[in-house]
């Protein structure tokens, strides 16, 4: 094990990411300039004023409003506005006037002229443009940027091949940047419009994936990805945080999809010319899964490799699960798959993922767990910079990924070969519907023996509102404080978001609203990807795990310690049902410091050996560190500390983070686990829960040997 110079290491890649970014930040500010009409001069006017002094955007400043949506634009707030040219307006008006396939005859409109728009048309016209946040034309350079909008659904900007932003491949920005005194403004060429199909009809849409398509109808699995609502209006009668402060909650939940698919191309380049070949390719790959798919022997089934049309549709059929393994239950554009440092920094500071980091790019390589609707299956998604791109790869499989033989990093390329470069996600589709986005992907995407056995089988970090659907399905999973508190319509706090107990399907609440559900978004805290699911309250509530591959495992929950955390007890069970549930050892008072003997975290970077000698005495008493890969906020440092504050080895004692060891046990990939938290405290109303991350770990990554676990 080498002990030299991991700190100056770990530091060097710290200045140097910082400034990779800010080359980045520069390149894209000097190119992609704006053509057309000469920028606007902010002279203490609002966004609203400078729309209505345009007559070329009267048609706009009409339709905002109709809804009131002009005094928005015209109060105290950081907005960007999207505003389309009265061409650009009456063209739209003419296609939705025209659209002889819609379910509604002229989409509502009562005649072709901006007065017969309804309200409804309005509204969803008006806010698709507006966001409740800041954008300039940098920030929109990226390839397949989706930006979220205050309808609640997101567009995307790229650069088309004459170098101009284009929104949805439809509408340019003519003229950009135009500084008001809430906010910015930018002019349109058109209207930025918005498919309201869901993902069967949009793939059906597009050349080149009639196979696919094909068999996702063949299926069933067409039918499943029709729903884009949960149907349910919620209500919360305490929206406010723990200093009286009003929260935005949510009224509906909407449901979305991210759906992987092989071009008839890529299927042609794998022997698959026809629905019957990829039949064939599908009983090849599937007929013997029940050999690594743990859940098809635990349920007593078999493969189902009939080719009628009763058999596909039956969901341990070839084909099913084949289709099953390409859908995702959460909707996400192309950027919003992985946490980004460069995407979502707070204030100028983030928390950066940066594990399995090269010392020679600066370049961290990030990946997250997704389950899947093949039952009860992961999928893993590895992003990181090859060259001078960006690149997405599902199923990447390094081996030893997440154990070193160096001391904490990811350890010597040598330990680290590459058994399995993984499935490359097309950046340039980033297709988005009514329900989701539909992805291209390089080849034929497949759960086989090497996606358990390999690419799982590693330390497996689980961030709530990756595993939470509901987060990233409803544009919350990666939101600023800025947008929130515009969500609240700029009063209060924009600090947190207010959930209903019932917002989650896999999150139960025993005691109603005697638990509080809350989510810290983006901004000044200590957690892994700068957010946390918590809440606080007489809180008691369950929490269903991702489902892991069959095996045993160490079970470890991420937490702060904190003077207003809560005495918690917990429990673990195969139902949310509290009797069949059993107790994970003694409560945990998060109120005791993490220097307090009974847990003795000390200074690993003041220490000789780099803390690893507290590390084993701190494992004996069922805790470890907190990971190296990402940093304690700036905000949140004791005034006059310096260095790399990275979540292991700040020296800042007032803000650090643990990691419990809860249980090790065989978990079954058959089996639904629900994890249950419980506030043994019962005069405190304001004691905290919270459940930012967990971790699934192999006993044999635990008890290796030959390797150790590194510190990322």
């Amino acid at each position: 094990m080498k002990a030299n110079s991991i700190f100056k290491e770990i530091k060097r890649f710290s200045i140097g990411a910082i400034g990779i970014a800010g080359i980045a930040l520069c390149a894209v500010s000097c190119s992609n300039e704006p053509d057309g009409e000469d920028l606007y001069t902010a002279t203490g006017k609002t966004i609203a004023e400078y729309l209505e002094e345009d007559p070329d955007l009267s048609s706009f400043v009409y339709i905002l409003r109709q809804v009131g949506l002009d005094k928005t634009l015209s109060s105290y707030g950081q907005y960007t506005c999207f505003a389309p040219s009265n061409a650009g307006i009456t063209a739209y008006i003419d296609s939705l006037y025209d659209d002889d396939k819609s379910p509604i005859p002229h989409n509502g409109m009562t005649e072709k002229s901006l007065n017969g728009l309804n309200d409804s048309l309005c509204n969803d016209i008006a806010k698709f443009h507006l966001l409740s946040s800041v954008r300039t034309i940098a920030d929109m350079s990226g390839s397949g940027t989706s930006i979220n909008t205050m309808l609640g659904y997101a567009f995307t900007a790229s650069i088309d091949d004459q170098g101009r932003t284009t929104l949805n491949n439809v509408a340019h920005i003519i003229n950009a940047d135009n500084e008001a005194t809430n906010g910015y403004f930018h002019k349109l060429d058109n209207v930025i419009s918005r498919d309201t199909r869901t993902l069967p009809d949009v793939l059906h849409s597009i050349d080149g994936y009639s196979i696919f398509y094909q068999a996702l109808v063949k299926t069933g699995l067409a039918d499943s990805l029709k729903k884009n609502n949960k149907g349910i209006t919620y209500t919360l009668s305490d929206e406010t945080d723990t200093n009286g402060q009003d929260l935005y909650s949510p009224t509906e939940c909407r449901v979305a999809f991210t759906l992987f698919a092989e071009s008839d191309e890529v299927m042609k380049a794998n022997g698959i010319n026809s629905f019957d070949d990829l039949v064939a390719y599908a009983n090849e790959k599937y007929g013997p899964a029940a050999s690594w798919y743990h859940y098809l022997n635990e349920k007593g089934l078999t493969v189902n490799t009939g080719t009628t049309d009763k058999d596909f549709r039956e969901r341990n059929n070839a084909l099913n699960m084949f289709v099953a393994y390409h859908i995702l239950y959460a909707g996400m554009a192309i950027d919003k798959i992985l946490f980004s440092r460069e995407a979502y920094s707070s204030g100028g500071y983030t928390a950066y993922n940066y594990w399995n980091y090269n010392p020679e790019t600066c370049y961290a390589e990030v990946y997250d767990y997704f389950e899947t609707m093949l039952p009860n299956t992961l999928m893993k998604i590895w992003g990181g910079k090859y060259g001078s791109t960006s690149q997405l790869y599902i199923n990447r499989w390094k081996l030893n990924n997440t154990l070193t033989d160096e001391v904490g990093t990811p350890g010597s390329a040598a330990m680290h070969p590459m058994r399995q470069t993984g499935v490359k996600i097309n950046r340039d589709l980033n297709k988005g519907a009514l329900n989701g986005y539909i992805h291209a992907i390089d080849k034929m995407l497949v759960y086989d023996t090497n996606v358990p056995n390999g690419v799982l089988h590693e330390r497996m970090r689980f961030e709530t509102t990756t595993f939470l659907p509901e987060f990233g399905n409803n544009g919350l999973r990666f939101i600023s404080s800025n947008e929130a508190f515009a969500l609240n319509g700029g009063q209060g706090s924009g600090a947190r978001i207010a959930f209903p107990v019932n917002y989650f399907n896999n999150v139960y609440c025993y005691n109603g609203e005697g638990t509080k559900v809350r989510y810290n978004v983006n901004g000044a805290y200590n957690a892994w990807q700068a957010n946390c699911f918590q809440g606080w309250g007489q809180y008691d509530l369950a929490i269903k795990l991702p489902h892991v591959p069959t095996g045993t495992y160490e079970l470890r929950l991420m937490y702060v310690p904190m003077s207003h955390g809560g005495f918690m007890q917990f429990y673990l069970g195969t139902s949310k049902n509290v009797q069949e549930m059993e107790i994970l050892g003694l409560p945990l008072d998060v109120r005791v410091p993490a220097t307090d003997e009974r847990i003795g975290l000390t200074p690993a970077d003041e220490e000789d050996d780099l803390g690893i000698a507290t590390d084993k005495a701190l494992r004996n008493r069922g805790y470890m560190r907190s990971p190296m890969s990402y940093r304690q906020h700036p905000e949140s440092r004791d005034e006059g500390t310096t260095g790399n504050l990275n979540m292991r080895t700040t020296c800042d004692a007032s803000s650090w983070a643990l990691r419990k060891i809860l249980i090790t046990k065989q978990f079954k990939q058959s089996e639904d686990y629900w994890f249950r938290i419980k506030n043994m405290i019962s005069d405190d109303s304001e004691l905290k829960w919270q459940f930012d991350y967990i971790e699934f770990v192999p006993v044999d990554i635990v008890n290796s040997t030959e390797y150790s676990e590194d510190w990322m």
